[in-house]
Protein backbone atom coordinates (compact mmCIF):
# COMPACT_ATOMS: atom_id res chain seq x y z
CA UNK A 1 0.00 0.00 0.00
CA UNK A 2 1.18 3.52 -0.84
CA UNK A 3 1.53 5.88 1.63
CA UNK A 4 0.59 9.33 0.87
CA UNK A 5 2.22 12.47 1.01
CA UNK A 6 1.39 15.80 2.05
CA UNK A 7 2.90 18.34 0.33
CA UNK A 8 2.74 21.77 2.72
CA UNK A 9 4.27 25.14 1.15
CA UNK A 10 5.17 27.78 4.03
CA UNK A 11 2.34 30.58 4.50
CA UNK A 12 4.93 33.15 4.09
CA UNK A 13 5.98 31.94 0.54
CA UNK A 14 2.00 32.03 -0.46
CA UNK A 15 1.61 35.68 1.21
CA UNK A 16 3.94 37.06 -0.72
CA UNK A 17 3.48 36.06 -4.69
CA UNK A 18 5.94 36.84 -7.15
CA UNK A 19 3.91 38.76 -9.53
CA UNK A 20 3.00 42.11 -6.85
CA UNK A 21 6.68 41.99 -5.88
CA UNK A 22 7.19 42.87 -9.78
CA UNK A 23 4.25 44.58 -10.09
CA UNK A 24 5.97 46.77 -7.03
CA UNK A 25 8.91 46.99 -8.97
CA UNK A 26 7.92 48.77 -12.36
CA UNK A 27 5.60 50.66 -9.99
CA UNK A 28 8.62 51.94 -8.13
CA UNK A 29 10.42 52.50 -11.51
CA UNK A 30 8.31 55.55 -12.59
CA UNK A 31 9.25 57.25 -9.22
CA UNK A 32 5.42 57.68 -7.56
CA UNK A 33 6.28 60.52 -4.98
CA UNK A 34 7.70 62.87 -7.74
CA UNK A 35 4.48 62.20 -9.61
CA UNK A 36 2.29 62.83 -7.00
CA UNK A 37 4.04 66.84 -6.93
CA UNK A 38 3.66 67.26 -10.66
CA UNK A 39 -0.48 66.17 -10.42
CA UNK A 40 -0.36 68.64 -7.60
CA UNK A 41 0.40 71.86 -9.75
CA UNK A 42 -1.49 70.06 -12.93
CA UNK A 43 -4.87 69.55 -11.16
CA UNK A 44 -5.19 73.74 -9.88
CA UNK A 45 -4.01 74.83 -13.04
CA UNK A 46 -6.92 73.01 -14.96
CA UNK A 47 -9.48 75.04 -12.37
CA UNK A 48 -7.53 78.28 -13.03
CA UNK A 49 -7.36 77.54 -16.55
CA UNK A 50 -11.20 77.27 -17.12
CA UNK A 51 -12.05 79.76 -15.11
CA UNK A 52 -15.30 77.57 -13.29
CA UNK A 53 -14.84 73.81 -12.32
CA UNK A 54 -13.40 71.93 -15.41
CA UNK A 55 -14.59 68.62 -16.98
CA UNK A 56 -14.33 66.14 -14.52
CA UNK A 57 -13.62 63.46 -17.77
CA UNK A 58 -10.76 66.05 -18.85
CA UNK A 59 -9.36 66.25 -15.09
CA UNK A 60 -9.27 62.15 -14.80
CA UNK A 61 -7.95 61.92 -18.60
CA UNK A 62 -5.27 64.11 -17.98
CA UNK A 63 -4.04 62.84 -14.75
CA UNK A 64 -3.94 59.88 -16.60
CA UNK A 65 -1.79 60.95 -19.42
CA UNK A 66 0.48 63.06 -17.18
CA UNK A 67 1.23 60.25 -14.90
CA UNK A 68 2.37 57.95 -17.99
CA UNK A 69 4.35 60.53 -19.14
CA UNK A 70 5.84 61.65 -16.11
CA UNK A 71 6.51 57.36 -14.94
CA UNK A 72 7.89 56.80 -18.59
CA UNK A 73 10.75 59.64 -18.37
CA UNK A 74 11.41 58.56 -14.86
CA UNK A 75 11.80 55.10 -15.77
CA UNK A 76 14.22 55.90 -18.71
CA UNK A 77 15.85 57.98 -16.19
CA UNK A 78 17.09 54.86 -14.25
CA UNK A 79 17.70 52.75 -17.18
CA UNK A 80 20.81 55.61 -17.83
CA UNK A 81 21.74 56.39 -14.19
CA UNK A 82 21.73 52.87 -13.12
CA UNK A 83 25.62 53.61 -13.22
CA UNK A 84 25.26 55.77 -10.32
CA UNK A 85 22.29 54.42 -8.95
CA UNK A 86 25.13 51.31 -8.10
CA UNK A 87 27.00 54.07 -6.21
CA UNK A 88 24.68 56.33 -4.14
CA UNK A 89 23.47 54.89 -1.05
CA UNK A 90 19.95 56.91 -2.02
CA UNK A 91 19.62 55.00 -5.00
CA UNK A 92 21.06 51.40 -4.27
CA UNK A 93 17.92 49.83 -4.02
CA UNK A 94 15.89 51.24 -7.39
CA UNK A 95 14.58 47.74 -9.20
CA UNK A 96 16.84 48.06 -11.85
CA UNK A 97 19.91 47.70 -9.52
CA UNK A 98 18.35 44.71 -7.38
CA UNK A 99 18.05 43.56 -10.88
CA UNK A 100 13.93 42.86 -9.91
CA UNK A 101 13.27 44.65 -13.58
CA UNK A 102 16.40 44.41 -16.37
CA UNK A 103 17.22 47.52 -18.60
CA UNK A 104 15.38 46.04 -21.96
CA UNK A 105 12.18 45.58 -20.20
CA UNK A 106 12.58 48.69 -18.74
CA UNK A 107 12.92 50.48 -21.48
CA UNK A 108 10.18 48.65 -23.00
CA UNK A 109 8.23 49.81 -19.88
CA UNK A 110 9.25 53.02 -20.70
CA UNK A 111 7.87 53.63 -24.55
CA UNK A 112 5.26 51.59 -23.78
CA UNK A 113 3.78 54.57 -20.84
CA UNK A 114 5.16 57.53 -23.51
CA UNK A 115 2.99 56.18 -26.02
CA UNK A 116 0.42 55.54 -24.03
CA UNK A 117 0.73 58.99 -22.87
CA UNK A 118 0.77 60.59 -25.83
CA UNK A 119 -2.21 58.92 -27.59
CA UNK A 120 -4.60 59.40 -24.80
CA UNK A 121 -3.76 62.93 -24.60
CA UNK A 122 -4.59 63.09 -28.94
CA UNK A 123 -7.42 60.86 -28.73
CA UNK A 124 -9.45 62.23 -25.70
CA UNK A 125 -7.93 65.83 -24.62
CA UNK A 126 -5.96 67.76 -27.40
CA UNK A 127 -2.90 67.18 -29.50
CA UNK A 128 -1.11 70.33 -28.08
CA UNK A 129 -0.99 68.93 -24.68
CA UNK A 130 0.51 65.25 -26.14
CA UNK A 131 2.70 67.55 -27.39
CA UNK A 132 3.83 69.14 -24.62
CA UNK A 133 3.95 65.82 -22.38
CA UNK A 134 6.48 64.18 -25.16
CA UNK A 135 8.63 67.49 -24.80
CA UNK A 136 8.96 67.45 -21.54
CA UNK A 137 10.19 63.31 -21.21
CA UNK A 138 12.45 64.54 -23.84
CA UNK A 139 14.06 67.30 -22.02
CA UNK A 140 14.23 65.57 -19.34
CA UNK A 141 15.58 62.86 -20.57
CA UNK A 142 17.90 63.77 -23.54
CA UNK A 143 19.19 67.35 -22.13
CA UNK A 144 19.10 66.75 -18.16
CA UNK A 145 19.52 63.07 -17.79
CA UNK A 146 21.65 62.55 -20.62
CA UNK A 147 23.77 65.97 -20.51
CA UNK A 148 23.38 68.65 -18.01
CA UNK A 149 23.26 66.14 -14.91
CA UNK A 150 26.83 64.81 -15.40
CA UNK A 151 28.44 67.92 -17.10
CA UNK A 152 27.43 70.67 -15.26
CA UNK A 153 26.86 72.14 -11.42
CA UNK A 154 23.77 74.24 -13.14
CA UNK A 155 22.24 71.06 -14.18
CA UNK A 156 18.85 71.20 -11.83
CA UNK A 157 18.55 74.90 -12.50
CA UNK A 158 18.32 74.17 -16.72
CA UNK A 159 16.92 70.97 -16.29
CA UNK A 160 14.35 71.85 -13.80
CA UNK A 161 11.78 73.36 -16.84
CA UNK A 162 11.22 69.86 -17.38
CA UNK A 163 9.45 69.70 -14.07
CA UNK A 164 8.01 72.74 -14.78
CA UNK A 165 5.95 71.54 -18.04
CA UNK A 166 2.88 69.56 -16.39
CA UNK A 167 1.40 73.18 -15.67
CA UNK A 168 1.39 73.63 -19.33
CA UNK A 169 -0.28 70.38 -20.18
CA UNK A 170 -2.84 71.09 -17.38
CA UNK A 171 -3.08 74.61 -18.93
CA UNK A 172 -3.70 73.59 -22.80
CA UNK A 173 -5.66 70.56 -21.44
CA UNK A 174 -8.42 72.85 -20.80
CA UNK A 175 -8.17 75.83 -22.99
CA UNK A 176 -5.84 74.19 -26.48
CA UNK A 177 -3.23 76.96 -26.27
CA UNK A 178 -0.99 79.20 -23.74
CA UNK A 179 -1.04 82.05 -22.21
CA UNK A 180 0.76 84.65 -19.83
CA UNK A 181 -0.45 83.04 -16.91
CA UNK A 182 0.28 79.79 -17.50
CA UNK A 183 4.07 81.31 -18.15
CA UNK A 184 3.95 82.74 -14.94
CA UNK A 185 3.28 79.38 -13.28
CA UNK A 186 5.75 77.83 -15.26
CA UNK A 187 8.17 79.95 -14.28
CA UNK A 188 7.37 79.39 -10.45
CA UNK A 189 7.70 76.07 -10.47
CA UNK A 190 11.22 76.67 -12.66
CA UNK A 191 12.56 78.73 -9.66
CA UNK A 192 11.03 76.47 -7.09
CA UNK A 193 13.00 73.73 -8.29
CA UNK A 194 16.88 74.51 -7.41
CA UNK A 195 16.61 75.44 -4.04
CA UNK A 196 13.89 72.42 -3.33
CA UNK A 197 16.37 70.12 -4.74
CA UNK A 198 19.75 71.55 -3.54
CA UNK A 199 18.08 71.44 -0.15
CA UNK A 200 18.08 67.78 -0.46
CA UNK A 201 21.14 67.71 -2.59
CA UNK A 202 22.85 69.33 0.33
CA UNK A 203 22.31 66.02 2.84
CA UNK A 204 23.50 63.74 0.00
CA UNK A 205 26.32 65.74 -1.20
CA UNK A 206 29.05 62.67 -0.65
CA UNK A 207 26.75 60.12 -2.67
CA UNK A 208 26.90 62.58 -5.43
CA UNK A 209 30.82 63.13 -4.92
CA UNK A 210 31.17 59.26 -4.61
CA UNK A 211 29.00 58.88 -8.11
CA UNK A 212 30.95 61.66 -9.66
CA UNK A 213 28.04 63.65 -10.63
CA UNK A 214 28.37 67.71 -10.14
CA UNK A 215 25.56 68.34 -8.07
CA UNK A 216 26.02 72.21 -6.81
CA UNK A 217 26.33 71.42 -3.29
CA UNK A 218 28.98 68.67 -3.76
CA UNK A 219 31.07 70.99 -5.86
CA UNK A 220 30.70 73.59 -4.24
CA UNK A 221 31.21 75.16 0.04
CA UNK A 222 27.59 75.26 1.52
CA UNK A 223 28.32 78.82 1.94
CA UNK A 224 27.72 79.17 -1.69
CA UNK A 225 25.32 76.79 -2.36
CA UNK A 226 23.35 78.61 0.34
CA UNK A 227 23.40 81.77 -1.38
CA UNK A 228 21.94 80.61 -4.92
CA UNK A 229 19.32 79.11 -3.00
CA UNK A 230 18.61 82.37 -1.30
CA UNK A 231 19.21 84.21 -4.67
CA UNK A 232 16.02 81.46 -6.46
CA UNK A 233 14.33 81.43 -3.78
CA UNK A 234 14.08 85.56 -3.44
CA UNK A 235 13.33 85.38 -7.67
CA UNK A 236 10.84 82.62 -6.85
CA UNK A 237 8.93 85.02 -4.18
CA UNK A 238 8.94 87.69 -6.96
CA UNK A 239 7.58 85.65 -9.48
CA UNK A 240 5.22 84.04 -7.46
CA UNK A 241 3.92 87.41 -6.82
CA UNK A 242 2.34 87.65 -10.20
CA UNK A 243 0.06 84.44 -10.13
CA UNK A 244 -2.90 86.52 -8.58
CA UNK A 245 -2.94 89.74 -10.87
CA UNK A 246 -2.49 88.30 -13.81
CA UNK A 247 -4.37 84.89 -12.99
CA UNK A 248 -7.00 87.25 -11.79
CA UNK A 249 -7.16 85.45 -8.20
CA UNK A 250 -8.07 88.73 -5.85
CA UNK A 251 -6.66 90.07 -2.75
CA UNK A 252 -7.22 86.55 -0.66
CA UNK A 253 -5.02 84.65 -3.05
CA UNK A 254 -2.21 87.36 -3.65
CA UNK A 255 -2.00 87.79 0.82
CA UNK A 256 -1.31 83.92 0.71
CA UNK A 257 1.37 84.10 -1.81
CA UNK A 258 3.07 86.90 0.26
CA UNK A 259 3.10 84.36 3.60
CA UNK A 260 4.02 81.24 1.99
CA UNK A 261 6.96 82.73 0.16
CA UNK A 262 8.06 85.39 3.49
CA UNK A 263 8.25 81.82 5.18
CA UNK A 264 10.23 80.03 2.59
CA UNK A 265 12.41 83.63 2.16
CA UNK A 266 12.78 83.56 6.18
CA UNK A 267 13.74 79.64 6.53
CA UNK A 268 16.89 80.13 3.92
CA UNK A 269 18.17 82.92 5.34
CA UNK A 270 18.01 80.99 8.92
CA UNK A 271 20.57 78.81 7.57
CA UNK A 272 23.04 81.28 7.85
CA UNK A 273 23.24 80.41 11.88
CA UNK A 274 23.29 76.86 11.35
CA UNK A 275 23.58 74.78 7.93
CA UNK A 276 23.35 71.57 9.16
CA UNK A 277 21.77 68.62 7.37
CA UNK A 278 18.95 68.33 9.89
CA UNK A 279 17.79 71.87 8.69
CA UNK A 280 18.25 71.66 4.87
CA UNK A 281 15.73 68.66 4.95
CA UNK A 282 13.37 71.22 7.29
CA UNK A 283 13.43 73.51 4.00
CA UNK A 284 13.56 70.67 1.60
CA UNK A 285 10.58 69.49 3.53
CA UNK A 286 8.91 73.35 3.15
CA UNK A 287 9.70 73.89 -0.21
CA UNK A 288 7.14 70.57 -0.85
CA UNK A 289 4.67 72.18 1.34
CA UNK A 290 5.13 75.71 0.09
CA UNK A 291 4.02 74.58 -3.94
CA UNK A 292 1.61 72.29 -2.60
CA UNK A 293 0.19 74.99 -0.64
CA UNK A 294 0.14 77.42 -3.40
CA UNK A 295 -1.32 75.41 -5.70
CA UNK A 296 -4.02 74.30 -4.21
CA UNK A 297 -4.77 77.82 -2.63
CA UNK A 298 -4.62 78.67 -6.30
CA UNK A 299 -6.98 76.08 -7.34
CA UNK A 300 -9.58 76.62 -4.93
CA UNK A 301 -9.41 80.44 -4.93
CA UNK A 302 -10.49 79.72 -8.54
CA UNK A 303 -13.28 77.85 -7.83
CA UNK A 304 -14.62 80.25 -5.24
CA UNK A 305 -14.29 83.07 -7.80
CA UNK A 306 -15.85 81.65 -10.55
CA UNK A 307 -17.90 78.32 -9.52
Amino acid sequence: MRQQVELRVPANEIATPLPLAKLSAYVALTKPRIIELLLITTVPTMFVASKHIPSFAVVILTVIGGALAAGGANAFNMVYDMDIDKIMKRTSNRPLVTGQITPKAAIVFAFSLELASFLLFWQTVNLLSGVLAVVATCFYVLIYTMWLKRSTSQNIVIGGAAGAVPVLVGWTAVTDHLSWTALVLFLVIFFWTPPHFWALALKYKDDYRAANVPMLPAVSNPKKVLLNIQIYTLILFGISLAIAPVGHLGAVFFSVTVVLGLIFCYKTFTLNKDLSEKNAMRLFGYSITYLSVLFVAMGITAVVLHP
